[in-house]
């Protein structure tokens, strides 16, 4: 990237750089621009928690003495333990509409245009708007756990597990942040991009294991539910929290949830990635 390249976009005059080197400068120049934009403008981020907060709140004192877990009975205060890896998981992919309503609106306003000419790595585009996704997201979190801790959830493996829990969730999430960039770069308004982005996610996080346990699912839902990687990523999380109630279900994504939600996440980032890369580059030609 040029001098004229880093001030049109807002930092320091850089070194020449090639290859990696030069990609990971540029995304980290464009991720800076989001981060700042999104301090100018709060309300991106308070609107961002007032929803997960909602739920939490929602599932734990409406709906959590109603729902029965197995072995465990219908119990708020147990609910809410069986809750939050759910809550934690559906937080960070319905990122996904705003990571693909704030992409599209760059290019509704020809600021991707903008980049586009200038003399920089053309991915860094995508690889700075999901960094910077990554880090409100990872921010959300952090209050959202705060908020769980308030109405009685608990971790019961120590900091370690707890920590690594929360890895396996922003992988999940950048994962799907680039679902987000490819749906951003295929609609033409932000409005547009705000409904593709949330229509396919309510069916992802409700038929899993999020809120309900899989076994009160009709029999030939139940498949679907144990395969879909969110599903895994949730088991996982509970096993690192503590948070499991009864055993773990028998079936196969369940008893290795660790591996399956790594692989399906690593597996959704390069596929969604190299075709929203691809996307933008066909774009951009």
């Amino acid at each position: 990237m040029s001098a004229a390249t880093e001030h049109a976009i807002g930092g320091a005059v850089p070194r020449q750089r090639r290859g990696l080197a030069a990609m990971a400068h540029d995304s980290w120049v464009v991720a800076r621009r989001n981060l700042r934009r999104m301090t100018r403008i709060p309300e991106i981020v308070v609107f961002g928690l007032l929803q997960p907060v909602m739920f939490v709140l929602l599932f734990s004192y409406v709906m959590g003495g109603a729902i029965q877990i197995p072995m465990a009975g219908a119990s708020s205060k147990i609910y809410t333990q069986f809750l939050m890896a759910g809550i934690f998981a559906q937080t960070v992919t319905f990122a996904v509409a705003g990571a693909s309503a704030g992409i599209a609106e760059d290019m509704t306003k020809g600021l991707v245009d903008r980049f586009r000419s200038l003399p920089m790595t053309r991915s860094a585009v995508l690889v700075g708007r999901t960094l910077a996704d990554l880090c409100q997201t990872a921010f959300t979190l952090l209050v959202l756990a705060l908020v769980a801790l308030a109405v009685g959830w608990r971790i019961h493996h120590g900091v370690p597990r707890m920590l690594a829990g929360f890895a396996l969730l922003l992988l999940l999430g950048y994962a799907f942040s680039w679902i987000g960039a490819l749906i951003g770069l295929s609609v033409r308004s932000p409005e547009a991009a705000t409904s593709a982005g949330l229509i396919w996610l309510f069916p992802l996080t409700f038929i899993s294991n999020a809120f309900v346990p899989i076994s009160s699912m009709p029999g030939w839902l139940q498949p679907i539910a144990y395969w879909n990687p969110f599903s895994s990523t949730v088991q996982a999380c509970r096993n690192l929290f503590g948070n499991q109630i009864g055993p773990v279900d028998k079936a196969w994504p369940m008893q290795h949830a660790y591996g399956v939600s790594i692989v399906s996440s690593l597996l959704v980032l390069a596929l969604f990635s190299w075709l929203s890369v691809r996307k933008y580059r066909s774009a951009a030609g």
